[in-house]
């Protein structure tokens, strides 16, 4: 992943990928997730939307040590792929775990979290990329 700076000032924040670059990349976040039994997973699409992301993964645990374990797996999964997290938040209390990769962020939450602050719902106006069924599992990108 670049280290590039990213608009006027770059503020440290490294680059975008491509699209298509981001898109194989959130392909391998779902899977990985899924892998670990990912309670309602669900891909945003904010291009357009917001400057800070293009792409918000939502997904539940079902207990803090789920939540954590999802997570340390994901970061496990991606490095190899040369993807590592700008960010990380809330990994050792596992209630909320935010992994900024800059282009996605990834949120994994506790369940009571997540009806809480009620991302989807905020972000209502984002299209739906994956997931959004209500279930537990999620039929993979599309667009």
């Amino acid at each position: 992943m670049s280290t590039r700076g990213r608009g006027a000032g770059g503020g440290g924040r490294p680059a975008k990928r491509p699209v298509v670059q981001a898109q194989a990349a959130l392909q391998l976040v779902t899977e990985a997730l899924l892998d670990r039994k990912a309670v309602d997973p669900m891909v945003l699409d904010l291009r357009g939307l917001s400057a800070a992301t293009d792409y918000f993964v939502i997904v539940s645990g079902t207990s803090d040590a789920h939540v954590r374990g999802m997570a340390d797996h994901l970061m496990t999964v991606l490095a190899p792929h040369g993807i590592t997290p700008h960010h990380v938040e809330g990994l050792a209390q596992g209630r909320w775990v935010l992994l900024d990769y800059v282009d996605f962020v990834v949120h994994v939450f506790h369940p009571e979290l997540r009806e809480f602050y009620q991302l989807e719902r905020l972000w209502g106006d984002a299209p739906v990329l994956a997931g959004g069924g209500g279930g537990t599992r999620d039929d993979g990108l599309k667009g």
